[in-house]
């Protein structure tokens, strides 16, 4: 037997004025179209933002249906999108904002698994890294150079 430690790096930001002004832009991105979100069900509503390389911004928002599981994540909302219109562009960076009508989400909201696991196909597919940014409501941001950081052991197309 081996033990193996998985380490990954991030950076915190205390605030969205610590970011650098692109960053900031793609965020607010992110928070505006958080608010396209419909989730009458959870309540809680997501936005994500991505930026191309070409520069564009491609924009998701959750999707919720009454059919649990039937909706969709923002962040697979954005990259599908992005996908679809610009097949062959890289992903440069992808910001990711949440708030909830029941309480003030001040800590960061991570992509959940799903996301995670689909992000990271797109990572491995352009074999470029895409910065992720995320965050809740207000208050800190969290910020990592690479989405596999958030999923180092992943699934990809060399098991099938």
């Amino acid at each position: 037997m081996k033990k193996v430690e998985i380490k990954t790096n991030i950076v915190v930001f205390d605030a969205i004025g610590e970011l650098e002004s692109s960053v900031i832009q793609l965020m607010e991105a992110a928070i505006e179209a958080k608010k396209n979100a419909y989730a009458p069900y959870s309540k809680f509503k997501v936005g994500a933002a991505l930026l191309l390389e070409n520069g564009t911004i491609i924009t998701g928002n959750n999707q919720e249906n009454a059919a649990y599981p039937s909706g969709m994540c923002a962040e697979r909302v954005a990259i599908w999108k992005a996908s679809s219109e610009y097949p062959t562009t890289k992903i440069l960076k992808l910001a990711i904002s949440a708030s909830s009508s029941s309480q003030i989400l001040s800590e960061p909201v991570a992509p959940c698994g799903g996301c995670r696991q689909t992000l990271s196909e797109y990572e491995l597919k352009q074999k470029d890294k895409i910065e992720v940014y995320f965050m809740g409501e207000i208050g800190k941001i969290i910020m990592t150079d690479s989405l596999l950081n958030l999923l180092p052991i992943a699934f990809d197309k060399s098991f099938l």
